[in-house]
């Protein structure tokens, strides 16, 4: 039934041939992996204005938006740029942390990794909790924190969904609300410009009021606010509408999973990536700067307040952007979906993430990967209430971080390889490093009691975690190592056959037994009274079994520790020897049958494996269907009777 189910969620298996037909081409790939960085222009500018609302006379706080627009864009093209590099320079993938761990170091690698970890994982948080958000405004629930959460969580098992049943399949669904975003937010852009430069559109209504309001729920003193903003709060607000550079380390993360050739075409993809995010920064910034949208916690957001303004409120067009924001902000989870996988991969293949996460799933995609993103994200969720201004400032850190290592590390690949133009690339890298850096120290120190504390105690932590995990598997590995002079050697080996009452169960472990050929062969029953162990010496007895009985006394019918003790006794008369624990099972037609037999013989097989030098080897016994049919028939008729107590052994019919 599980099987059936997973089929149904997943589908059929793929063939590790077929992984070079599940490549994307560009148009795909830049569903998959543009989605959130274009996404992030649907809230970068509210992100803004919630910072220069508490601080600034309105509207004299939009005057900023394009100045901090132009900044963004040039800081985009100088990272897009460097990137653009990191493909070609490492084809393989892992974008800042195979960078980091070429040119700087292991643990400015670990770092990256890390970071980048916390990045793809709060980006399904924040682009899911931002599309709620959104059909929140056109449908005003957002007062509604529990629905909220609901629905996220919905969405991200959804995207989980989607991701598991294969990186091109997902691409091929989740491109639609791309492209339909980027097509109606140009379309918003075009329009809004055309009616502001030919119509004389005038400012949103009403957002004055709402700004006072805002300010004073902030703790400002509406005497004290000025008409203009210190450097510090323009950086932190510039900081925390930086995010829309998010997403474009994702590329140079999923390069493997182009089509050849898949440098070239990543390249491309991401340049394709870096214009339309420019263009609609740009154009995102100008609108908001004349139409003068604000903050409305709980309300409309910003990108939904300039859509009724130009489009028209409860049009068509308003009610097509919102649904498209809305997918697309869903949508751009796919992002994380596709580099937290590829990315933790790389870092399990180097030993320092559970070796599980480098195996591809039955989709040919890094199935663990997915699950565990999908559990971290949906936890934050739930802590967070799918809060957008409570995680960006969590959000930020992490895309800072992994993006001025891989500047930085760039730097020292140029240096050490001093390839043709490399002083230009220098330059860019080392432009892009400064810039990044500054970014980061902003977001870390101005939004540090506002939770950007918590991926700075959260990211040593994974750094500390990686480290333990790769101590334990170089320990593990250095155990396993075989000297150059160990051989095969002979041990003996001394086979224990648990029993209770003779059943064709027991009799066919002690025939499996025989076949093994031990040294020595033994049967071992437990009895809690003489009446016990007279009826098994009988059936024994009577059965002509030609193995040796021994009858362990437990006078208060435990079971587990009077045969570890005797198996103790046993290996203490052999100096090298194997001790083999026969344990016979049924094998039952139905799940709930299986609950009503075999849970000593589970309880005895785990503290057994803790021994040494001890094999635990489980004998099932298949019930005929034919033959238990015609008994199940024949014992309805007869109707309810007592069934004989079990002996108190793992081996009986009770728990056999």
């Amino acid at each position: 039934m599980a099987s059936t189910f997973k089929r149904i969620l997943v589908g059929k298996p793929l063939a590790s041939s077929e992984q070079d037909h599940q490549a994307l081409g560009k148009p795909t790939a830049l569903a998959v992996f543009a989605s959130d960085a274009i996404s992030s222009t649907a809230y970068a500018t509210e992100e803004i204005l919630f910072v220069l609302l508490a601080a600034a006379t309105f509207p004299q706080t939009h005057k900023y938006l394009i100045p901090m627009a132009l900044v963004s864009v040039f800081l985009l093209a100088v990272v897009s740029t460097s990137y653009r590099q990191t493909i070609f320079a490492y084809p393989n993938g892992g974008g800042a942390y195979e960078v980091s761990r070429e040119n700087i170091s292991q643990n400015a690698a670990l770092v990256a990794g890390a970071s980048l970890l916390v990045d793809y994982t709060l980006t399904v948080a924040v682009s899911v909790s931002s599309g709620v958000l959104a059909i929140g405004s056109a449908f005003h629930f957002n007062d509604q924190s529990t629905l909220r959460v609901a629905l996220a969580l919905g969405f991200v098992a959804l995207m989980a969904i989607g991701n598991l049943r294969g990186l091109k399949e997902a691409g091929r669904v989740f491109a639609v609300p791309t492209y339909a975003y980027t097509l109606l937010l140009g379309g918003l852009i075009a329009y809004g410009i055309y009616k502001i430069g030919f119509q004389d559109l005038g400012t949103i209504p009403g957002n004055e009021k709402i700004a006072e309001d805002f300010a004073k729920e902030q703790g400002a003193e509406l005497s004290k606010l000025t008409g203009s903003v210190g450097l510090l709060l323009l950086l932190r607000a510039f900081s925390s509408g930086a995010v829309v550079l998010a997403g474009v380390e994702a590329m140079s993360n999923g390069v493997p999973a182009f089509r050849q050739p898949k440098s070239k075409n990543a390249s491309q993809t991401l340049m394709m990536m870096a214009f339309i995010m420019g263009v609609s920064t740009l154009g995102v910034s100008y609108l908001a700067s004349h139409l003068h949208p604000v903050f409305q916690e709980g309300g409309d957001t910003v990108l939904s307040q300039m859509g009724g303004a130009i489009f028209g409120d409860g049009t068509f067009l308003y009610y097509a952007l919102q649904f498209a924001t809305f997918g697309i902000l869903i949508l751009a989870a796919n992002t994380a979906f596709a580099g937290f996988p590829q990315l933790s991969s790389n870092i399990a293949r180097d030993g320092f993430l559970p070796r599980q996460l480098a195996n591809r799933g039955d989709r040919l995609v890094f199935s663990n990967g997915v699950l565990i993103l999908s559990g971290m994200a949906a936890l934050l969720i739930v802590i967070f209430k799918a809060d957008v201004s409570a995680l960006i400032p969590l959000y930020a850190v992490g895309v800072f971080v992994g993006f001025t290592l891989s500047q930085f590390g760039m730097c020292r690949h140029h240096l050490r390889l001093r390839e043709p133009k490399w002083q230009t690339s220098l330059f860019i890298n080392g432009l892009g490093c400064f810039m990044t850096g500054v970014v980061l120290v902003v977001v870390i120190v101005s939004k540090f009691t506002e939770g950007a504390w918590i991926p700075v105690v959260i990211i040593p932590a994974i750094v500390a975690l990686l480290k333990v995990i790769n101590r334990h598997y170089r320990s593990m590995d250095e155990l396993m190592t075989v000297e150059p002079h160990e051989k095969v050697r002979r041990r003996t080996n001394t086979v224990i056959v648990l029993v209770g009452r003779v059943t064709r169960g027991s009799l066919t472990a002690i025939a499996y037994a025989r076949s093994l050929n031990p040294d020595r062969l033994v049967a071992v029953t437990v009895v809690s009274n003489p009446e016990e162990q007279e009826s098994i010496g009988r059936q024994w007895e009577d059965h002509q079994i030609p193995v040796e009985l021994v009858s362990l006394y437990s006078p208060y019918r435990e079971l587990s520790r009077p045969i570890m003790r005797y198996i103790d006794d046993l290996d203490d008369q052999f100096d090298d020897d194997f001790v083999t624990v026969v344990v016979p099972e049924f094998t039952l037609e139905h799940w709930w049958q299986q609950l009503l037999h075999n849970q000593s013989a589970l309880v005895l097989r785990t503290r057994l494996r803790n021994r040494p030098n001890t094999v635990v080897t489980s004998v099932p016994f298949n019930v005929d269907r034919g033959r238990a049919a015609l008994v199940a028939a024949r014992v309805a008729a007869e109707g309810s009777h007592p069934v004989p107590p079990p002996t108190n052994s793992p081996s009986s019919e009770e728990q056999p």
